[in-house]
């Protein structure tokens, strides 16, 4: 199925005022309930790397984990969670960061990716960047090179996609929506 980026952005909601006053939350939850979003979505990414060198697949806590566990599931890939402090077992290691309305932390477990180890890492948006940052200090300390960073959305007025590209990291959104 070819990928339709007005049928996939008409599916997209946005809720004002949340998770606080004067944030517009992009919501892909519809996605997930339109059977033919969602092939649309999950295609568009198998096609872009089937063929790539990626060895791993790394997902961000919560909606993250939604697409990238059916593309880690359709590449063949090794799934590695990343998520919020204290939802993963056994020993992790942490990273804190800045988001547009307060801090987080952020864990993966102790031996989750390794040297050499090819990751994309998968989040549903592209904001200003700083869990994806928070992501990429988790899973390089352990050796991971970062091949790409993939996002449904990515919101470029907040500049998160800019600074992941000046720090080298190439970016890769099947749609964006600015400022509106």
């Amino acid at each position: 199925m070819l990928y339709d980026d007005f049928y996939v952005k008409s599916l997209i909601q946005t809720i004002e005022d949340w998770p606080e006053e004067g944030i517009s939350f992009r919501d892909i939850t519809p996605i997930f309930s339109d059977p033919k979003g969602m092939r649309m979505v999950v295609d568009a990414y198998v096609h872009r790397y089937i063929a790539s060198d990626i060895t791993h697949i790394a997902c961000i806590d919560a909606r993250g984990f939604l697409i990238a566990a059916v593309l880690a599931y359709e590449l063949q890939k090794p799934l590695i969670l990343v998520r919020k402090k204290g939802k993963l077992p056994g020993k992790t290691i942490s990273q804190s960061y800045k988001l547009e309305y307060g801090e987080a932390e952020l864990e993966i477990q102790e031996g989750a990716t390794q040297e050499g180890d090819q990751v994309l890492l998968f989040d549903d948006l592209i904001a200003t960047g700083g869990t994806l940052f928070a992501a990429i200090k988790l899973l390089t300390k352990q050796g991971a090179n970062i091949k790409e960073v993939a996002a449904i959305i990515d919101l470029p007025d907040l500049g998160g996609s800019q600074k992941l590209r000046d720090s080298n990291i190439p970016v890769y959104s099947l749609c964006a929506f600015d400022g509106d």
